[in-house]
């Protein structure tokens, strides 16, 4: 008899195998008999929700490595440079189809979560009415559709060249037939937005922090995600940029958009209320990861955010393993002028703000909100002061450290063994994730003075930020409004949009692919490496292992299809461009 194998704990048992050399005849204990599966549409469903948060630090579903390390707001940070192997990710110079071997982990879990959404779906449509009524029926298949796509877009997004696996493939058994080449970049995103597109049309309209399950907002997040990356091109440089814009999609960014912004989200108060975990799901969370503490669902260790469990600060948190470091030129970026951006000038000096010592340099408050620096309170906490001791391998990644990610020291940890993990939501798209997508659409469609409207809103916000958890650095703060003058054509309101994304997404795992859409990658991760050659703080430098790096247009784009998938079944699958 036919078998469905669930795969419990993936997670540890692969930790616990890492670098054995002994083979274990492991009979497995959570095998059920497929039928009895599939009679249970219910249980399939909720199964499908669980690889939501299934994921590892070398593979994590949020794609941090890929969004952030492999751009310019972002060092690996760790404990040197064959600490993982997401150096490559860094320098582009090394990245091959088989290092880093993460990418083949990552290829492989998201498959696994995208079978169970097909055997969801299966199961919906054998049983589904039966068991559950027509109508929570339809809205599961809804639901499941919209996870199945979520994870091909990170499928998508990341690798490009991916086979399309369906519930027809799941049901006849036909996977190692289907080629990662039969549909490409524009179809695959179609069948992504179908799948979406069900969603949105079925789905109700409930608010922020309801339940957790996909909803008629998030499904509209999508598909303007979808349809902004797509207006720009096909994502190669050369067919990449303001000269390749499609306003038709971004007509359509504006429609979705506009939809999340009539179904009760809004801007949190304070920014920095938003990466608190008692904020998680508030007015600004459109769709985010649930993950708990232990004293919220009473279990050992919860449900733990298990992405990020390598991005604690080292020496402050009991194994913070320093990952995710925000790069010099992120700090900079934060540079202000009479409230305003220094888009000229900003890297001309390295500069950083010490605590109780005003300078004439102003910051966007956002940066002590984001960047953990020496001298400064970590999340907010003085009993918890950075020092320069609070990096783990500084003459290679520097000494600043991330914040969002994390909560608050003294509100203890997640799982407190061998390894760090905490309980923050990772979110998939934040209400002002929302509204930028919304502002950079408004821009191609000439109508900039809404998208300033916008763009001000996000700063004043930014602007109110200060008193309730950075009062410390209130004398080193200075925002403004952009005045009109800075929206007057398309050109200068880009520059405007897409620095207020960065400062504003900054750390969320996305800066990557922003440059990418934008078909601006090579030009500015050429500068970024120049520049991180040469990074010091207070005299001591680091960053010199940057000095092989080197972004290749036409090819670096996306990363390779992994080394494995290429010969598991030699000849079934074919290479993104230019990877041997």
């Amino acid at each position: 008899m036919k078998k469905l194998h669930t795969i419990l704990a993936a997670c540890t048992i692969g930790l616990a195998l890492a670098g054995c050399d002994d083979f274990l005849d492991y009979e497995p204990t959570a095998v059920i008999d497929q039928d009895k599966a599939y009679s249970n549409p219910e249980g399939m469903v909720t199964a499908a929700y669980a690889m939501l948060g299934d994921c590892w630090f070398s593979y994590p579903f949020n794609l941090f490595p890929y969004g952030d390390i492999a751009s310019d707001d972002c060092l690996k940070g760790g404990g040197g440079s064959q600490d993982t192997g997401y150096e490559a990710l860094e320098l582009w110079s090394t990245l091959t189809p088989s290092k880093p071997g993460e990418m083949d982990e990552l290829w492989y879990r998201l498959y696994c979560a995208i079978s169970r959404c097909n055997r969801a779906i299966i199961a919906l449509g054998q049983n589904g009415e039966e068991a559950l009524g027509t109508e929570t029926t339809r809205q599961r298949m809804a639901e499941v559709r919209f996870l199945r796509a979520h994870f091909y877009y990170k499928l998508v997004t990341v690798f490009r060249k991916v086979p399309w696996i369906d519930e027809t493939v799941e049901r006849e058994g036909t996977q190692e037939q289907v080629r990662n080449d039969a549909l490409d970049y524009r179809q695959l995103f179609q069948k992504v937005i179908d799948d979406f597109k069900c969603a949105y049309d079925v789905l109700p309209d409930k608010g922020p922090g309801e339940d957790g399950r996909a909803n008629k907002a998030a499904a509209a997040a999508y598909l303007a995600k979808c349809y902004l990356t797509l207006a720009w091109g096909n994502g190669y440089e050369d067919s990449t940029g303001v000269e390749f814009v499609n306003r038709d999609y971004m007509d359509s960014v504006v429609v979705y958009t506009d939809a999340v912004t009539k179904a009760g989200y809004g801007y949190l108060e304070d920014f920095g209320d938003i990466f608190l975990p008692e904020h998680k799901n508030s007015k600004e969370s459109v769709f985010a990861v649930q993950c708990s503490d232990k004293a919220d669902d009473h279990t050992n260790f919860g449900r733990a955010n298990w992405s990020i469990m390598l991005n604690g600060c080292w020496g402050i948190w009991t194994d913070g393993w320093d990952f995710h470091k925000p790069s010099q030129d992120l700090v900079d970026a934060f540079k202000t002028r009479d409230g305003l951006p220094m888009f000229d000038d900003y890297a001309d000096s390295m500069d950083y703000p010490v605590n109780g010592r005003p300078t004439a340099q102003k910051w966007d408050p956002r940066l002590f909100h984001t960047v953990g620096m020496p001298t400064f309170p970590y999340k907010y906490e003085s009993a918890y002061t950075l020092t320069v001791d609070n990096s783990r391998t500084p003459t290679m990644y520097g000494y600043y450290t991330s914040m969002k990610e994390v909560p608050q020291r003294s509100k203890g940890e997640t799982y407190d063994g061998e390894w760090q993990a905490f309980a923050t939501n990772d979110y998939v798209f934040r209400y002002t994730d929302v509204m930028l997508m919304r502002a950079e659409a408004l821009i191609e469609l000439g109508r900039l003075a809404e998208a300033r409207c916008i763009v001000n809103d996000i700063r004043q916000r930014a602007k109110n930020s200060v008193a309730k958890h950075i009062g410390y650095a209130a004398d080193q703060c200075d925002i403004s409004l952009y005045p009109e003058s800075y929206f007057a054509d398309k050109e200068s309101a880009r520059r405007c949009l897409r620095w207020e994304r960065r400062l504003e997404m900054a750390m969320e795992n996305g800066r990557f692919f922003d440059l990418r859409r934008w078909g601006v990658a090579s030009e500015t991760l050429g500068r970024f490496f120049d520049r991180a050659q040469h990074f010091s703080y207070d005299g001591k430098a680091y960053g010199q292992y940057y000095s092989g790096a080197h972004f290749t247009p036409g090819k670096n784009e996306f990363f390779p299809v992994p080394y494995n998938q290429m010969y598991y079944i030699p000849g079934l699958y074919t290479q993104n461009k230019n990877y041997n």
